[in-house]
C-alpha cells in the first residue's frame, strides 16, 4: 500500500529501486521468456483480464514495446512459467471450463488446457528433468509429468 501498483526492478549491485513499467494496472503474475528477452505480466486491473508482454532492452534494465499478449476473456490468469520452448503455462480461474491451466505459444496462440475442479493460482516445473508440473489450486496441490521441460531460472 505504500507504493503504487507498478512493476519494479531492483538493481542487484546498487540495490536501487526503479519503476520498470507503470503501464499495467494491478500487475500480478510475472514470467520471463527462457532467453529473458520478454517479460509477461498478468493485468489484474483490466476487464476482461489480460496478459501483456514487454520486450526487455538495455541489458535488462528497460521494458519496451508493451502489448496485449492474451485477452483472457472470462478466465482469470494468475501465476505463470515458461518451458524451454518458450511456451507460457498459466494458472487460470473463472469457473467450470476455465479453472486449471492454459498453455500458449510465444505468439499467443492457445495450444492446450489442463482442467481442474478448482482455480490454479500458481505453478512450477520440478523434478530431476524439470518435467514434473506442480499446480497450486485454491484448496489442493496437484502434480503430473508433462512432455515439456521448465525453463531454467537465472
Amino acid at each position: 500500500p505504500e507504493l503504487p501498483t507498478n512493476v519494479y526492478r531492483i538493481d542487484g549491485k546498487t540495490r536501487q529501486l526503479t519503476v520498470a513499467t507503470g503501464d499495467v494496472p494491478r500487475p500480478n503474475g510475472l514470467c520471463f521468456s527462457p532467453d529473458e528477452s520478454r517479460l509477461y505480466i498478468v493485468v489484474s486491473g483490466a476487464t476482461p483480464r489480460e496478459i501483456h508482454v514487454f520486450d526487455v532492452a538495455e541489458g535488462g534494465t528497460k521494458l519496451t514495446n508493451g502489448r496485449v499478449f492474451v485477452n483472457a476473456g472470462s478466465g482469470i490468469p494468475d501465476g505463470m512459467r515458461c518451458d524451454t520452448d518458450g511456451d507460457l503455462w498459466c494458472g487460470v480461474g473463472g469457473g467450470e471450463g476455465q479453472d486449471g491451466l492454459a498453455i500458449f505459444k510465444p505468439d499467443g496462440k492457445l495450444i492446450g488446457r489442463i482442467l481442474l475442479p478448482e482455480r490454479c493460482a500458481n505453478l512450477c516445473f520440478g523434478g530431476v528433468k524439470r518435467n514434473r508440473l506442480f499446480l497450486a489450486g485454491s484448496q489442493s496441490l496437484y502434480s503430473l509429468y508433462v512432455n515439456a521441460q521448465g525453463a531454467l531460472l537465472s
